[in-house]
């Protein structure tokens, strides 16, 4: 039997045990340094105005118990238990997304070309979570400014590129 050329396996993304234990770890530490900048800005926000933990409460309260009434949200007051369930599917989320990008990484790392893909899959992921955001959302639009989601967006994914680059200093995208 012969083998598909071009064809993602495990074995292309790493050669060696070892290399998939980095690139495993990599992922979830950039998937942690990700959801700890989003939560860190949050909280900065939530604090200037005010109201530690907000945020988090009115994002826990939408997915966790699915309320959408507009005026309802803005008038949460922080639940700990709401803040420390939803801060976990966060972090999930977030170590998801960074094992993800280090597998996408690895493969890049071998074919150079793919790297041009990774950063439009980039830019696509960003506005299409926008597009998610305004049309599934739409009342956490109200209770929270999407600029300052962007923002906090934006800085995760700076903050875990931050952190690819360093690892990755000569990784190279052609187009």
């Amino acid at each position: 039997m012969t083998a598909k050329s071009g064809v993602t396996t495990p074995e292309t993304l790493a050669s060696t045990p070892a290399e998939m234990v980095r690139v495993y770890s990599e992922g979830i530490t950039a998937g942690l340094v990700g959801a700890a900048t989003i939560a860190a800005w949050f909280f900065l926000l939530d604090a200037v105005r005010g109201h530690p933990f907000f945020t988090p409460t009115v994002l826990g309260t939408a997915l966790l118990h699915g309320e959408r009434d507009p005026a309802v949200l803005a008038a949460l007051k922080p639940s700990f238990e709401v803040v420390l369930t939803f801060t976990w599917l966060h972090v999930l989320a977030f170590l998801l997304i960074g094992v993800a990008a280090s597998r996408l990484l690895a493969l890049a790392e071998r074919e150079p070309s793919m790297g041009f893909g990774l950063l439009i899959l980039f830019v696509v992921f960003q506005f299409g979570f926008m597009a998610v955001c305004f049309l599934v959302a739409e009342p956490l639009m109200h209770a929270l400014a999407w600029p300052e989601i962007l923002v906090g967006n934006l800085l995760a994914a700076g903050a875990m590129v931050a952190m690819f680059r360093r690892r990755h200093p000569g990784l190279t995208i052609e187009p």
